[in-house]
């Protein structure tokens, strides 16, 4: 029997985030790297080509003694962090206003301003162990990534990026490119969060303690009311919270601060640089627009859909890591993603090259993987700020794949704005012996400029995550289709212990 919920026909989000995992349940909870359509390589390569973009623009300080204090500290807080293969670099800048930044894949940047703010080497060490934090998890590249998805349509979801560099580098070109590109640099509140969070952990395994990274960010609050100027740069890419001090007050209280002398030094280098002449404020770091060309030539609605029948034959798609199996038509051809658990898979004519030379699914099938409410303090706690209940009997997140459902839906609609609720129900499926839900969302397409029919089906995991699948075809829908998609979803096989595995963060 299939059972339908109401849902709402408008739905909203407060992030897009699509794939991105929620904090995890451990010791202490732990977020994970989020959405990403890029590698950890490719970060590396990122930030390594940003960084020469940026020391264009920056007035390095050439203070040698000094750089090499901050190597010292970085060095001991990269020994604390989860994943220690980022080759960290660390620069003084000789600028006045309060401020520090990390790039992709390692490069990070100390203005003097914020040297000469800090107090204690404590108090500069939490700075640096929270903006190492956005490397390991990979906020910027993470940013990047969601701008690319709005720019680019649902076929990106299946991996049709891939590993390929000229690809990563022309998303990045659709989004501002390297260097201090924007979403490089401006993080959204949970992002802080969570850099706070897991900096608060690097920071007490490094022998300092978390409760001096607070004691900063309660400076930081009283020196805006005196000198804002200084801070303009800081508190634009750093959203200010009245709760992150005492947030990181009490995750101290649980943290065992690793017994360890400073690198010691801070106050003699401190003194050095008041010695030499003041630095100037520079009115700002640039930052290259999110969609320089002020267009989104993928959306011009002038690609018309023409695809064979598709065969009655299959053959199985083995996903890598053993997550999952998929039997689809022999006359269609599965696009893998080279890391991840994405596939998108289409006939000949379903994906499409765009103007921009990006690539586009007008037709066919994404199956992967999905980490629902990363970062989603409101949703996850309950607060009537939600803006709709799509299930009747929930109204918090509690771990139900309903509340998962919920979310992901959410998530589609937020980076594909086009797209709405069609008749606000969810039927309750089943797919590999498991309970599961599909929603229908239509709209008209920015790249066919015809309705466009985008069924999604999602099963849960054993760890709360979840699989999904979904179906694109133009129109309302046709019957081939339909029996193609049910047929896919009938010879589906999950395993949950690899799902598992697959999002425990690296140690």
């Amino acid at each position: 029997m299939i059972k339908t919920f109401r849902l709402p026909s408008l739905l909203l989000a407060s992030t897009l985030a699509l794939l991105v995992p929620f904090w995890a349940s451990a010791q202490t909870k732990r977020s994970t790297p989020g959405f990403n359509l890029f590698t950890v390589e490719q970060d590396i390569e990122i930030g390594r080509q940003s960084a020469v973009e940026a020391e264009r623009q920056l007035t390095l300080l050439n203070q040698p003694s000094v750089n090499r204090y901050l190597t010292s500290i970085i060095s001991r807080l990269a020994a604390q962090a989860p994943d220690t293969a980022y080759p960290y670099t660390i620069k003084a800048v000789n600028d006045a206003s309060i401020n520090a930044f990390a790039l992709p894949g390692g490069p990070m940047y100390v203005n003097r301003g914020l040297f000469d703010a800090a107090r204690s080497e404590a108090e500069l060490a939490g700075v640096l162990a929270h903006e190492m934090s956005h490397v390991v998890l990979r906020h910027g590249t993470h940013q990047a990534s969601k701008a690319y998805l709005t720019q680019s349509g649902l076929g990106i979801l299946g991996g049709l990026l891939g590993k390929n560099h000229e690809k990563a580098a022309d998303a990045l070109s659709a989004v501002g490119g390297v260097g201090m590109n924007v979403a490089f640099l401006k993080f959204g509140r949970d992002d802080e969060y969570q850099a706070d969070r897991l900096g608060a952990e690097i920071m007490a395994g490094a022998g300092y303690n978390p409760v001096a990274m607070a004691n900063f960010f309660e400076l930081l609050r009283a020196e805006q009311g005196r000198n804002p100027g200084k801070l303009e740069t800081f508190l634009s890419s750093h959203p200010a919270s009245s709760d992150r001090e005492t947030r990181i007050r009490t995750q101290a209280q649980g943290l065992r601060v690793t017994q360890s002398r400073e690198v010691g030094g801070f106050a003699s280098h401190k003194a050095g640089l008041r010695r030499l002449p003041p630095a100037p404020v520079a009115p700002g770091q640039p930052a290259a627009a999110s969609n320089p060309s002020g267009s989104n030539e993928s959306g011009s609605g002038r690609y018309e859909v023409s695809v064979p029948p598709p065969s009655t034959n299959f053959q199985q798609f083995d996903q890598k890591s053993g997550l999952y199996t998929i039997a689809y038509p022999d006359n269609w051809r599965a696009y893998a993603s080279d890391s991840g658990y994405a596939v998108s898979i289409a006939p000949e004519g379903g994906v499409v090259q765009t103007a921009n030379d990006q690539q586009a699914m007008l037709y066919g099938v994404i199956v992967n993987h999905y980490a629902p409410f990363e970062g989603d303090t409101q949703r996850r706690t309950g607060s009537s700020a939600r803006s709709y209940a799509p299930f009747e009997d929930t109204d918090k997140w509690n771990g139900s794949l309903e509340d998962a459902t919920d979310d992901l839906v959410r998530q589609l609609i937020r980076s594909n704005s086009y797209l709405r609720a069609q008749d606000g129900q969810a039927r309750r499926e089943l797919i590999d012996g498991a309970t599961s839900y599909s929603v229908v969302l239509t709209g008209r397409s920015p790249l066919t400029d015809q309705q466009e029919r985008v069924t999604v089906v999602t099963r849960g995991l054993n760890d709360r995550h979840v699989i999904y699948a979904l179906s694109i075809v133009p129109g309302a829908g046709d019957d081939a289709m339909t029996q193609t998609f049910t047929r896919m979803l009938r010879s589906m096989t999950v395993n949950d212990e690899a799902g598992h595995r697959a999002t425990r963060p690296r140690r």
